[in-house]
């Protein structure tokens, strides 16, 4: 449906206009966060500064505002029940008996409001997961109406709807929204806006229909339709008055209103001719006959950003690492292996590492595409015959890629979520190097997501054999970047933090920076 980008472009429409927003996303699910959700079915797991392993939304609000998140922009089922469980213990409710209404959306509100506390933000903007009728968000919906039924003026819903166009047809239907509203009505909650997506603009016979029907006025059905980037769909929506329509709807004062550098990005979007092709070899993006690239977003993103800083029209190529083809590899500029977990697909994954450091293609392995490096070079490299990660294999002669000491004391108690090293960290540069090149900096933070490190007893001889450690945590015992000389390849670089949470389409990673100008000399050489 695109409810992420739509709040993530609401968002900056009030922002953009002086007002400080904080976004909240509520995912229905019973989970505590998004950490142990499977990527193929859920997309994305997306990490703030403090740690909370949320839902891909988070990625979408932080790179449209250009702000940090927290935990308190995520909230989810479980997370709502646990508290109130908790709170129940400890005689919260003084006694009274704990019901699922009203108590449940209580602590929903009051989530909603702590989100706009802890910023003091003017306007709070709460994202509901799912979609209308089903039994999992209702209890949102119900907070949703409380808060309208006892604060009108400060309170408006927006209503994401789909209207399809059956190819047999060739005409837009508006019965989807009309029962999708009168399911939200039922609930108590009569939409202000209807944000009406579909594959084409929305026509005024449309709008008029769907006002009729849906019980608002036509001018306030907002078309939404397919774009080439989502980056454009604050400017559809400005285009239509909708920054300023919602302003009134609250009662606010209108303040400067200034989105001059976000129709520059657009514009630098829409007018890129010139490809760079970067090869992403991932084992989450296929899930029967298709492609799903929310399982990377992040990083696609992040390619996107540093492309378009050059002037580059992004292609992505996806590499299956389970059926593996080097000879994909030489269609494409620059290559990425991103993150990942377990055995499945790592041989694939470390035969397109050594096909890149021999070819000296352009390389970035983020997170286990650092650990699939390093796995690739004390194979090839240092002569270490069945060199791998004890996630791999837990018997390998020479685990180059070892477990953190308290990781191991959790997965012994079976304590798999939120325990794994999250949120960001410090890290300490070495000077001379590609990664300090980027940065421009000795010391930086960066966001991670693991529990597997590089085991300190190989790093002497890695190094020995060319191996440079870039980047360590402060105390130096963590490696947390790994690069090959200049002179050895033009651009061998990985991380074991994760860059590309931390790219904005108006302020491009560094790293992916540097990567995507070297993918673009590889380009231009070939």
């Amino acid at each position: 449906m695109g409810k992420g980008i739509t709040t993530a472009s609401v968002g900056l429409l009030l922002k953009s206009r002086g007002f400080k927003i904080a976004p909240i996303k509520c995912d229905p699910y019973v989970n505590v966060d998004a950490g142990t959700m499977n990527p193929i079915e859920h997309g994305e797991i997306f990490v703030t500064d403090d740690g909370m392993e949320t839902d891909q939304d988070l990625g979408h609000y932080e790179r449209f505002l250009d702000e940090n998140l927290t935990r308190v922009n995520y909230t989810t089922t479980g997370q709502i029940y646990q508290t109130v469980i908790q709170r129940e213990r400890a005689l919260g409710y003084q006694g009274h008996c704990v019901e699922v209404v009203p108590h449940v959306p209580e602590e929903i509100i009051r989530r909603f409001k702590e989100a706009g506390k802890k910023i003091k933000a003017e306007i709070v903007i709460v994202e509901v997961g799912g979609t209308v009728g089903e039994y999992q968000n209702i209890l949102f919906l119900e907070a949703n109406r409380i808060m309208k039924v006892r604060d009108k003026e400060n309170v408006i819903h927006l209503h994401v709807g789909y209207l399809p166009i059956p190819p047999s047809l060739g005409e837009m239907k508006t019965k989807p929204i009309q029962t999708s509203t009168r399911m939200l009505n039922e609930t108590g909650i009569q939409p202000d806006f209807i944000i009406a997506r579909g594959e084409r603009v929305v026509d005024e016979k449309r709008k008029e229909k769907i006002a009729l029907f849906c019980n608002i006025e036509a001018e306030n059905v907002i078309s939404n339709p397919d774009v080439e980037s989502s980056y454009e769909m604050p400017l559809i929506l400005e285009n239509q008055g909708l920054g300023e329509k919602l302003i009134k709807k609250l009662g606010l004062r209108p303040k400067s209103k200034d989105l001059s550098k976000w129709q520059k990005l657009v514009s630098t979007i829409k007018s890129v001719k010139k490809k760079v092709t970067i090869g992403i070899v991932g084992k989450y993006q296929r899930t029967g006959d298709y492609t799903l690239a929310d399982t990377y977003i992040s990083v696609v993103e992040a390619i996107k950003h540093a492309s378009w800083h050059f002037k580059r029209k992004p292609q992505i190529v996806w590499l299956d690492a389970e059926k593996f083809n080097p000879g994909l590899l030489r269609e494409i500029d620059g290559l990425i292996i991103p993150q990942g977990w377990g055995s499945r697909g790592v041989e694939g994954k470390i035969k397109a590492v050594q096909f890149a450091r021999e070819k000296k293609i352009p390389y970035l392995g983020l997170c286990f595409g650092l650990q699939m490096a390093v796995i690739e070079f004390a194979r090839n490299v240092c002569g270490l015959k069945g060199a791998n990660s004890i996630e791999v294999n837990p018997k390998s002669s020479h685990p180059v890629i070892d477990i953190m000491p308290d990781q191991e004391e959790y997965l012994k108690q079976h304590q798999y979520g939120g325990t794994i090293r999250l949120g960001a960290w410090p890290c300490r540069i070495r000077k001379g190097t590609m990664a300090y090149n980027a940065y421009q900096k000795l010391k930086i933070s960066e966001r991670h997501r693991h529990r597997y490190e590089i085991n300190n007893q190989y790093r002497e001889r890695l190094e020995k054999a060319g191996l440079v450690i870039s980047g360590t945590s402060p105390d130096g015992r963590l490696v947390e970047i790994i690069e090959l000389p200049k002179k050895i390849h033009p651009f061998f670089l990985g991380t074991q933090f994760h860059p590309e949470y931390k790219s904005r389409p108006l302020s491009p990673h560094p790293i992916f920076l540097e990567f995507i100008k070297s993918s673009i000399q590889q380009k231009n050489s070939g």
